[in-house]
């Protein structure tokens, strides 16, 4: 019996949109989104830690104005109701995708493992 991993990988996508937590985490960015100041303070805190990130990447030192900056939106998002449901939400959502990583993942991991 041949196997289509892509049918498996499309099976778990749409398992993945009726699970729980992937619901809680569409209402909870479905609310933020819904409060305009919210929204916008969350897309330009994605907008920084990209910049930081490509920074990093590039081996360009954060300059005192990048740290400023980063940590005066890291304060307003923490202060956020909604961006503070939402990042939860994602955290929980992630461990599940983490789990699913490590599974998928398995095989290698017994393969390397089998070479020790």
């Amino acid at each position: 019996m041949t196997v289509n991993i892509y049918d498996s990988a499309n099976q778990i996508e749409r398992e993945i949109r009726e699970m729980d937590e992937f619901k809680a985490l569409q209402e909870a960015f479905t609310a933020m989104k819904a409060e305009t100041e919210s929204f916008e303070l969350f897309t330009n805190f994605q907008e920084l830690q990209m910049e930081l990130q490509q920074k990093q990447m590039q081996g360009v030192e954060f300059s005192e104005e990048d740290a400023m900056k980063a940590q005066e939106m890291a304060m307003k998002v923490q202060e956020t109701a909604v961006i503070q449901d939402l990042m939860q939400k994602e955290q929980a959502f992630s461990v599940i995708i983490n789990d699913l990583n490590r599974i998928i993942m398995k095989p290698v991991q017994e393969l390397y493992d089998m070479g020790n």
